[in-house]
């Protein structure tokens, strides 16, 4: 980061003080750092403080007249290489999301051209109500980066997520291009349920919301890969930079994800595939007959397994949606589909799984484990993605010195 420009925004909560560790962090790294705070903020951490660290001026109202006989928000606006507000409130995130422009800070990042990031920081509820998480979703659809928020303990009491990503971890993902991880990678992932016809109006199907899938789908694509994704029968919007196949039952998925996945790196079997479908499928609707009906079902095909046991196939990673003995069920799947990573999860209970915007995952590999915590599908995604790099990189550097292990010696 050396000579580069850093505006740091400190918005109002108690997470504000980590920021002062932050801009000592950025400096270390080599970056200029000027400190823009909001009135809240100054309600935790005061003004000399940031002056201390960074070694420049703060800056903390727009109307301010020595300031702004210069158009001094302009001035920092076109100053800023990149624009870090850490601690982001659930306010200031909802101000930016919806272009409202009542203080330095704000219409800062209105004027400015510069990439804007956000680390979120808030109570836990806060965080997963649904009003902070749509606006999240439309900041990063119009090209904001989110960090975080983590899962830990917070200064009221609760526990889950909503901590201000350290500041550490912080200046690490900074120093990191958000599209460098799967940079020149393609990854394939499947997404929503399958629906299995019986007749012209009635289908065997599930629960899937395909939110999850698609979570994933967005993450990889912003992690730098060129995504294909096999979507079953949802409405939800394409992600930005990736490819869709729309199908609806699981024979067409399967025929779809084996022509897409020949050459692939990385395959994401994130689908609730049905287990069966009826052997015969009627040409009009089934009237009303007995009061018993027999369903003569058959299996569909096991995609997740057919891709991990091809032969120079791409690093499988795979969903166990269970109701009870989350980890058995899963590690039990992990073994018998030959998976190299899966994520298991809980559904059938209130707040996580199908039909929510939230979740929980335990990322479980041979040899290890991780635990992603509960939080939005957005976010497990980010941090299933990142995962799935970082042993996808493991995976290519241990064949690569396998195989120069084998190589005869010379001379």
């Amino acid at each position: 980061m050396n000579g580069e420009n850093i505006v740091l925004g400190v918005t109002g909560g108690i997470a504000a003080y980590k920021s002062a560790e932050l801009v000592r962090r950025l400096r270390d790294a080599g970056a200029d750092v000027r400190v823009v705070m909001t009135r809240g903020a100054r309600a935790f951490v005061a003004p000399l403080t940031f002056q201390a660290v960074s070694g420049n001026p703060v800056h903390t109202e727009l109307l301010d007249d020595k300031a702004e006989a210069g158009m001094g928000h302009i001035e920092l606006a076109r100053w800023a290489g990149r624009v870090v507000v850490a601690p982001a409130t659930a306010d200031f995130i909802a101000r930016l999301a919806h272009g409202l422009a009542d203080d330095l800070l704000s219409t800062l990042c209105l004027a400015t051209t510069a990439p804007l990031i956000v680390a979120p920081a808030m109570n836990q509820q806060m965080w997963s109500h649904p009003a902070t998480q749509d606006n999240c979703r439309l900041l990063e659809e119009r090209g904001v980066r989110i960090i975080g928020p983590e899962s830990g303990s917070q200064a009221c009491g609760d526990t889950g997520p909503g901590r201000m990503t350290e500041p550490s971890d912080l200046v690490a993902a900074l120093m990191t291009p958000p599209g460098a991880a799967l940079a020149d990678r393609h990854v394939v992932v499947t997404a929503g349920p399958t629906y299995e016809d019986i007749d012209p109006v009635r289908f065997i199907g599930n629960r899937s919301s395909g939110r999850m899938g698609f979570a994933v789908a967005a993450a990889a694509a912003a992690a730098g890969a060129r995504v294909s994704m096999v979507a079953g029968p949802v409405r939800l919007p394409t992600p930005p930079g990736v490819e869709r196949t729309d199908v609806r039952g699981a024979v067409e998925m399967r025929d779809t994800v084996m022509r897409v996945v020949r050459g692939a790196d990385l395959f994401f079997g994130v689908a609730a595939v049905a287990d069966y479908r009826p052997r015969q499928q009627a040409g009009q609707k089934l009237k009303k007959g007995p009061d018993r009906q027999h369903l003569d079902l058959v299996s569909n095909p096991d995609i997740i397994a057919e891709v991990a046991a091809l032969e120079d196939g791409p690093m499988t990673v795979g969903f166990a949606a269970e109701t009870e003995q989350l980890e058995q069920h899963a590690r039990e799947k992990l073994s018998a589909k030959r998976l190299d990573m899966i994520a298991a999860n809980r559904v059938g209970r209130a707040g996580t799984g199908f039909e929510s915007e939230q979740n929980e995952i335990l990322l479980l590999w041979p040899g290890g484990e991780r635990h992603l915590g509960k939080g939005s599908k957005r976010q497990l995604a980010r941090s299933l993605v990142s995962a799935a790099a970082d042993r996808l990189r493991d995976r290519e550097s241990i064949e690569t010195r396998t195989d120069q292990d084998s190589r005869p010696a010379s001379g």
